[in-house]
């Protein structure tokens, strides 16, 4: 059995546990999320090892973080891009799929530099910029919603 899979079997044992510590060590927890747009109308995505289908680059604020420094670190580390120009704040979602207590910023970033493609990892295992109408069969919802919120002008929602 491979690492992914692996992975993705503990994943819906171990997720309950890590938000039980959540309650308790967060009061509310806080997420980023960049819809990484190209020059062509291309969208970045990722593919995790622990979790299916396709999502926005992004991931948790750390103790001591602004949304900002996060988003930018986690386009970095997970994308290996970094921002040129400001980024601009699409919206702040609940995520209650997660937990009560989730929520997620996301920024739409149109000025940026990617000098590489990011090195596939443990973390990362895919990625790549897709054309909105030729998106991967198994991008999430989420991902799906936001995307036609920025492209075809669908009302904003407060959920995630």
């Amino acid at each position: 059995m491979a690492l992914r899979d692996v992975q993705l079997a503990l994943w819906p044992l171990l997720r309950p546990l890590i938000h039980f510590y959540w309650r308790f060590a967060r009061g509310a927890t806080l997420g980023v999320r960049a819809m990484v747009i190209d020059g062509t109308g291309r969208v970045f995505l990722i593919k995790h090892s622990y979790l299916p289908g396709w999502h926005l680059p992004g991931g948790g604020v750390e103790t001591g973080e602004t949304v900002a420094t996060a988003m930018a670190r986690e386009l970095l580390e997970e994308g290996n891009i970094k921002l040129a120009g400001e980024p601009k704040l699409h919206g702040v979602f609940h995520n209650n799929r997660v937990s009560r207590r989730d929520h997620v910023a996301m920024f739409i970033v149109r000025d940026f530099v990617q000098e590489a493609p990011p090195v596939p990892d443990h973390e990362i295992v895919e990625h790549g910029f897709f054309a909105v109408g030729a998106l991967p069969e198994d991008t999430s919802r989420a991902t799906r919603a936001r995307i036609a919120e920025v492209f075809e002008g669908v009302a904003v929602s407060e959920v995630w």
